[in-house]
């Protein structure tokens, strides 16, 4: 039986992702900083081979702890997806130094240390796949978002380079880069007045958001065996990134 870990496994993508590996049949195991009780049960009442831990992605400790756990339990990760990360809505001039330590410390450092630990693994058994979640934030820029733009750019140089350095070792490593998602995050985001759900929808050629189950199943088809593919970020967006017409002729064209 192959093995996922899912890090910010409490909510949302995250939460999604340990869902449908789950389904096909993967051993989980679910991280986050958050309590992941109601999570695992919920999963676990499906019938679904779960297990959580909590903990800090940013934390090299944990990092450590948590492939002493792997290795204890599975021998190794098949799949380690790198989702926990955090939003910040913050004008460049007005983001503290804090703030923008804080969102490289969730966003990109914790997929290093954790890459990293899970990764040696993988490549002494000469096998394993990292799938790191980005954004579309990772591939242009977003007003007001200067760290969480720029950690998400990083999260894919990082994904290329490992890619790069571990594609021949056995282990591949990809992105996905969702669009806006309806989840905890964006409710939190809209809460700030930055935006509405119409911005969004009239952005998007498919006309909605994603779906956190969306994102999860480009995470699973990234994550599946015998596969060629290394060292991409694939748009989970709904043609976001495609798409350069202004909003009128977009809506105009949608018809219906």
């Amino acid at each position: 039986m192959r093995t996922a870990v899912v890090t910010g496994a409490a909510q949302g993508v995250g939460f999604a992702t340990a869902a449908l590996l789950g389904r096909k049949g993967y051993q989980v195991l679910m991280t986050d900083l958050q309590p992941l009780d109601g999570p695992l049960a919920r999963l676990q009442a499906e019938g679904l081979k779960v297990a959580a831990i909590c903990g800090d992605v940013t934390s090299e400790a944990f990092a450590h702890d948590l492939a002493a756990r792997v290795a204890a339990d599975y021998g190794a990760a098949d799949v380690l997806v790198n989702n926990a990360g955090i939003s910040l809505i913050s004008p460049a001039e007005e983001t503290s130094l804090a703030q923008w330590q804080k969102v490289m410390a969730i966003n990109l450092q914790g997929p290093f240390l954790l890459s990293q630990a899970l990764g040696k693994q993988m490549l002494a058994r000469k096998s394993g796949n990292i799938v790191n979640v980005a954004s579309v934030a990772g591939l242009g820029g977003v007003i007001h978002r200067s760290a969480y733009n720029a950690s998400k750019h990083g999260l894919i140089g990082l994904t290329r380079t490992l890619a790069a350095e571990w594609g021949g070792r056995g282990v591949r490593v990809n992105a996905v880069c969702p669009g806006w998602i309806k989840t905890e995050m964006d409710v939190a985001d809209q809460g700030s007045g930055a935006y509405g759900d119409e911005d969004i929808i009239n952005r998007v050629p498919m006309a909605r958001f994603a779906r956190p189950e969306d994102v999860a199943a480009g995470i699973a088809f990234l994550a599946q065996e015998d596969s060629f593919v290394n060292g991409v970020s694939l748009p989970v967006d709904g043609g976001w990134t495609a798409d350069n017409s202004w909003d009128a002729l977009r809506i105009n064209t949608r018809g219906g």
